[in-house]
């Protein structure tokens, strides 16, 4: 059996995104607040999660910054949570697995579509762009070290590793 590195020292990303995200209840809250809920009872009938899980969830997501826990101006022995910039900034991702989800969910029939404001346009699938806004596929990308940045990435060379050059 051989040794596992922990994923957190290969410069990654993911392993934070999971920390923050990487569970059910913790994306059911965000899409809830993408769709104007604020209050923590809002959350709690809406979604049908048990208080105690909610309090969590959502303390963890105010802790991470991804909502911000305010008083209520209506009402100042309420609380309101609010979406961050750091919050808005997972729409994306989002959206690519609510994308993901209809197109391989069995007998789905979306109830509502998501559509730009100015047109009433479907808006389109969340994909892989280049800088000058190309669609790439899996095959088109290469991880790249920061020094070499702007090199192209050779297909031979592609999965190749350091110890090998």
């Amino acid at each position: 059996m051989g040794i596992r590195e922990p994923l957190r020292e290969l410069g990654c990303g993911l392993p934070h995104a999971l920390e923050v995200m990487g569970e059910r209840w913790s994306f059911l809250i965000l899409r809830a607040a993408y769709n104007g809920l604020v209050h923590f009872e809002e959350f709690s009938s809406e979604l049908g999660i048990a208080r105690n899980i909610l309090s969590n969830r959502l303390a963890k997501l105010v802790e991470h910054g991804v909502l911000a826990r305010t008083p209520c101006e209506a009402d100042r022995r309420k609380v309101e949570y609010r979406l961050t910039e750091k919050g808005l900034d997972l729409l994306p991702a989002m959206l690519a697995l609510r994308q993901w989800g209809e197109r391989y969910a069995e007998n789905f029939d979306p109830g509502l579509v998501l559509v730009d404001c100015r047109d009433g346009q479907p808006v389109a699938p969340i994909g892989i762009r280049a800088h000058d806004g190309r669609e790439l596929s899996w095959h088109e990308l290469a991880w790249q070290t920061p020094d070499k940045i702007g090199q192209p990435v050779k297909r031979e060379d592609m999965h190749r590793t350091s110890e090998d050059a």
